[in-house]
């Protein structure tokens, strides 16, 4: 891990155990292992795109079905987000991006604000991608956004391959992060609120 903005997450539950590790200032280099092999395409794709560092191991009930895997990690992955990120003083705060992949093309606008909230306008037009179920990236999303703490708006805006709409929109999550998190110099390390806190 690189930088000083990092955290480690490890969820125990009946259905999954997790372990991760994060760094907002890295180099976008990841090693993940959720068990579902699309989800590590996109966890890998958030790393590399957004510049953070993250490493993560989940052992879960994929025998039933992946939801409990993939809501879980959305949970971890927003709790160690929100503890690297720390009090937000100098942050810029808001980040959007407007990310194609051939004809797909995804927007993602994030507010750090303290005040969880989703905003989800994605169809996909099959319903798995390798051995994911595509209604579990809402969930995904969802997760993170409750554990982080963030605002999040999802849209896809064009697109006709879920391989490619999934994607579009995971590199649009991060560089939309990337933006947030980014140190504003003019900030001079203060809140970026009227109210003095997130």
């Amino acid at each position: 891990m690189n930088g000083s903005r990092t955290a480690r997450q490890h969820r125990v539950t009946s259905e999954t155990d997790i372990t991760l590790a994060i760094s907002l200032d890295g180099g976008g280099g990841a090693d993940v292992d959720s068990g579902i092999g699309f989800f590590d395409h996109m966890l890998t794709a958030l790393a590399k795109h957004g510049g953070f560092d993250l490493t993560l191991r989940c052992q879960g009930d994929l025998h039933i079905d992946g939801h409990h895997t993939v809501e879980d990690i959305g949970i971890a992955l927003g709790k160690a987000f929100s503890e690297a990120i720390g009090d937000k003083r100098g942050i810029t705060r808001f980040g959007h991006a407007l990310v194609p992949l051939d004809e797909a093309l995804s927007e993602v606008v994030v507010d750090i604000s303290g005040r969880p909230y989703l905003a989800w306008n994605v169809t996909f037009p099959r319903d798995r991608i390798g051995e994911m179920d595509t209604e579990l990236f809402e969930e995904f999303f969802r997760a993170f956004a409750m554990s982080a703490s963030v605002a999040l708006h999802v849209t896809n805006k064009a697109g006709r391959n879920a391989h490619h709409i999934a994607e579009s929109g995971f590199k649009a999550f991060a560089r939309a992060l990337r933006m947030a998190v980014a140190i504003d110099p003019r900030a001079q390390g203060a809140i970026p609120s009227t109210k003095g806190v997130l």
